[in-house]
């Protein structure tokens, strides 16, 4: 343990701490759990009790479209620019109660374990089919590529009622929108095609809104049109606009859950064997993937008034990184948080945020990674790493792999 006289602060897009920021944010958490950082310009809050209380603070807002458009060139910032952020207003994950609870609720029912549980026949016939066409038992490949990423947008688009065909250019521009949310765009033209990117989503799916209020389908899309509360509680654009948010967050966080679990399993054979062993431990796996290295690392609040946590005083305005990565390692909360044990169960992880905020796409991320999980440990008992230096995209939000070779 790092003692306060020698800590040394490190920005957090560092290479060294990008590939593992594990033994830095212990080091800061035992530094101080809630610690302002001259380097990002915000307070860094990495202790479990600490970033629970926070998750609950109402002075805490999600709102962030604001600083999302201030760092937009002013040169990009045209009319359809502007209509793109605007777009993001719509989003859940950027409102505070009461709209959060009232955008919420319109897919309450439609995200229940139990609803999500019909679609479990057809995850695993998805995960099979993908699986036997990419990695064949004895073939070498990279499980990103492969399951990871491909997986999630199969079932995802499915869900949602997007044909086949139209599949490429609505996660192409998904992935253009994840560059501007997750600050991965920095120059004039990547910003513009985000935002452009935005746009087409929007409008491509106001179309399949329209064109399923006439040929309703079975899809998340017909069923929340039948629920009848877009219209009544909730307006069309503000349905549509949550749409985008939702095909967005789904494929990425269950990309990532699929190929840093994966990786975790692979890296202790132990683990892996007892899953192997005992089926019902993959559950265990899902959400140890979740503690232990999880496909979020941070979320981001602004304090809307001062407020004191953890005897810091917080001034209105200020940002708040709320570190998961962080406080899902104390060791306050967790026995031996440094260990990755399918054994712990479904434990108070942050993986999937908390109280107001906890992600409502919980369930189905689960049902994918499970069935991806599941299909890879019981059909290919050989499965195992390939030698290679595994890089990560360079993110403050996503813990993302870039590949991840392995012989199936």
């Amino acid at each position: 343990m790092l003692t306060a006289t020698r800590f040394t602060e490190r920005h957090l897009l560092d290479p060294q701490v990008n590939a593992d920021p594990y033994p830095y944010l212990n080091a800061l958490r035992e530094h101080r759990p809630v610690h302002w950082s001259s380097i990002h310009r915000a307070w860094l809050v990495t202790g479990y009790a600490q970033m629970a209380e926070a998750l609950g603070h109402p002075s805490l807002s999600a709102d962030r479209v604001r600083p999302l458009m201030e760092a937009i060139p002013d040169s990009v910032l045209d009319d359809e620019a502007r209509r793109a952020v605007g777009l993001l207003s719509h989003w859940m994950v950027f409102n505070d109660p009461p709209q959060h609870r009232r955008l919420r609720g319109v897919f309450q029912d439609q995200f229940s374990a139990r609803a999500v549980n019909r679609y479990a026949g057809l995850i695993e016939k998805v995960t099979t089919s993908l699986l036997t066409r990419r990695a064949a038992p004895g073939s070498s490949g990279d499980a990103v590529a492969d399951v990871a990423r491909t997986l999630p947008s199969l079932v995802f688009a499915r869900w949602l009622g997007v044909p086949h065909a139209h599949a490429p250019s609505f996660w192409y521009w998904n992935a253009r929108v994840g560059d501007l949310v997750l600050g991965a765009a920095q120059e004039e033209r990547e910003y513009r095609t985000s935002l452009q990117s935005l746009v087409k989503l929007h409008d491509y799916l106001a179309d399949l809104v329209r064109l399923r209020r006439e040929q309703p389908q079975d899809d998340l899309i017909s069923a929340v049109l039948a629920g009848g509360a877009i219209g009544d509680t909730v307006s069309e654009e503000e349905f549509i606009g949550m749409l985008t948010h939702l095909a967005f967050a789904g494929g990425e966080t269950t990309s990532n859950l699929i190929a840093n679990g994966l990786r975790a399993l692979l890296m202790h054979p132990q683990q892996l064997a007892a899953a192997r062993e005992n089926p019902k431990l993959l559950s265990g796996a899902v959400e140890e993937a979740l503690r232990f290295d999880g496909p979020s690392k941070m979320s981001v609040r602004i304090a809307a008034e001062d407020l004191r946590l953890d005897g810091q005083d917080i001034r209105a305005g200020d940002r708040i990184f709320l570190v998961t990565a962080a406080a899902n390692r104390d060791p306050r909360q967790f026995d031996d948080p440094d260990t990755f044990d399918v054994h712990r169960g479904r434990t108070s992880h942050l993986g999937f945020g908390y109280g107001i905020h906890f992600c409502i796409g919980a369930p189905l991320a689960r049902l994918v990674a499970g069935s991806a999980l599941g299909v890879l440990v019981r059909e290919h008992p050989d499965l195992r790493l390939l030698p290679s230096r595994h890089e990560w995209q360079l993110s403050l939000l996503n813990r993302s792999l870039k590949d991840l070779p392995v012989s199936y």
